[in-house]
């Protein structure tokens, strides 16, 4: 049951952030050369959502008491700042507070993670490609926010 309820949560994030794709505001900023090309992405977040899922339901069955919900409730909290992200991004187009966003996020996931491993060692294990994800998209974040800032444009 605890699956499927993750499974469910991770695909409404998925969909959620489906929505906002990349756009021709998108397609016309100064990227690194390190940018990868836009099919890489669906893969990798299809992987990741995946592990997210069973990392959770790893959790949820081998923990117990306070640890349990709070490993539990730090996952719901990276989860919806993960969907947050390409609404920022691609459907608000503002850079700067999706960096603030991924920021938030790569500590949660750390978090998350750190938990995870006193509850169940595979449910760590499972969150270690994400947070090396998000560490490898918030510093993409960071190179498209400060390549393509304009000038007299505050911080975020």
């Amino acid at each position: 049951m605890m699956l499927a309820v993750a499974l469910v949560l991770v695909v409404t994030a998925a969909a959620f952030g489906g929505r906002f794709r990349p756009d021709a505001w998108y397609q016309g900023l100064d990227k690194p050369a390190w940018n990868p090309p836009n099919w890489v992405f669906a893969p990798v977040w299809m992987m990741l959502y995946a592990a997210m899922a069973v990392a959770v339901w790893f959790a949820w069955r081998n923990g117990t008491g306070t640890l349990r919900v709070v490993g539990l409730s730090l996952w719901l909290a990276q989860l919806i700042a993960n969907a947050a992200w390409p609404w920022i991004f691609f459907g608000r187009h503002r850079p700067g507070w999706a960096f603030l966003d991924i920021s938030v996020m790569f500590v949660l996931i750390l978090a998350t993670l750190l938990v995870f491993f006193r509850l169940s060692a595979v449910a760590g294990w499972l969150m270690v490609p994400y947070l090396a994800w998000v560490g490898f998209a918030g510093c993409l974040n960071a190179a498209l926010w400060v390549r393509n800032r304009r000038p007299g444009e505050g911080p975020v």
